[in-house]
């Protein structure tokens, strides 16, 4: 079914907002996928500020249905980060949410945490 123009405007401007958040990550975002990336972790592909129905997911493994997602105290108790997480869930993701300062200062313990919720699937 051919998308509308009135939703095409929306799915326009969350590509164009991942493609700016690709541009410039945080420095979390950036140390994360330099350990993600071209297969580096067990050979899984991840994907990074990639856009799923109206969400950017920071990182996503296709392939295992993980989402990876980094924050910063913004998201602390955040509703929509709820909302968005269960989302995700009845599409058949699992979601693995870090803090920018964890992926920062402990790198190891993610990354082996992570190798543990791609095992899980």
């Amino acid at each position: 079914m051919p998308q509308t123009s009135h939703h095409r405007p929306t799915n326009n401007r969350i590509r164009n907002f991942a493609k700016a958040m690709r541009r410039a990550p945080t420095d979390a975002e950036a140390a994360m996928w330099h350990l993600l990336r071209d297969r580096r972790l067990s050979q899984f592909r991840f994907r990074r500020q990639m856009p799923f129905q109206s969400y950017i997911l920071d990182f996503v493994c296709f392939e295992r249905r993980l989402v990876i997602e980094i924050d910063g105290s913004q998201h602390a108790d955040a509703a929509g980060d709820r909302t968005r997480d269960e989302v995700l869930a009845r599409e058949g993701f699992r979601v693995a949410r870090y803090w920018n300062n964890d992926v920062l200062q402990r790198r190891t313990a993610i990354l082996e945490d992570i190798l543990v919720q791609l095992a899980e699937r």
